[in-house]
């Protein structure tokens, strides 16, 4: 069965905790979002301070190189960490990312298979959270790494 595609209203999105929200998503109370059936990415784990996609990269996010863009890669990384910090939000708070430092160690391709990406919480302080990123292929071997610190704020503000 696949899995709806869409964006929630803001009242709903603000209704609930991070946690909760993102858990929603997983079980499918919540559709995914559109960007990520475009990028065919998927949120498969969520816990607090830790989130899981899975991505399956293929011929059509090829660069002129002939292998996968590194907007692709930054993409899930960013995703990851991002949502690592949306599991600490409050019901009412918002988001948005500040900076990512990435480090693209060896080339994503086709073969690369199902490829895990994991978003892990640094710290959370009042207004700023810093996460980081493994991206892993289907032997798990590390694909790219990062960093990501992204600004948190009441919702009202957006």
């Amino acid at each position: 069965m696949a899995r709806e595609v869409g964006v929630v209203s803001r009242e709903v999105l603000l209704a609930e905790d991070g946690l909760s929200f993102l858990r929603g998503m997983v079980e499918g109370r919540h559709p995914g979002p559109p960007f990520a059936d475009a990028m065919d990415l998927d949120l498969v784990e969520v816990e607090e301070g830790r989130v899981v996609f899975v991505g399956k990269p293929s011929m059509r996010f090829f660069n002129p190189l002939g292998t996968i863009h590194g907007g692709w890669t930054a993409t899930i990384l960013d995703s990851a960490m991002a949502c690592a910090a949306h599991t600490t939000l409050k019901a009412g708070e918002g988001y948005t990312t500040l900076e990512m430092k990435l480090n693209y160690v060896r080339p994503v391709m086709p073969d690369s298979g199902t490829v895990r990406c994991e978003g892990k919480l640094i710290h959370r302080g009042g207004t700023v959270a810093t996460t980081e990123g493994r991206l892993v292929d289907e032997r798990g071997k590390l694909l790219a790494h990062g960093t990501e610190t992204c600004l948190i704020f009441p919702a009202k503000t957006l």
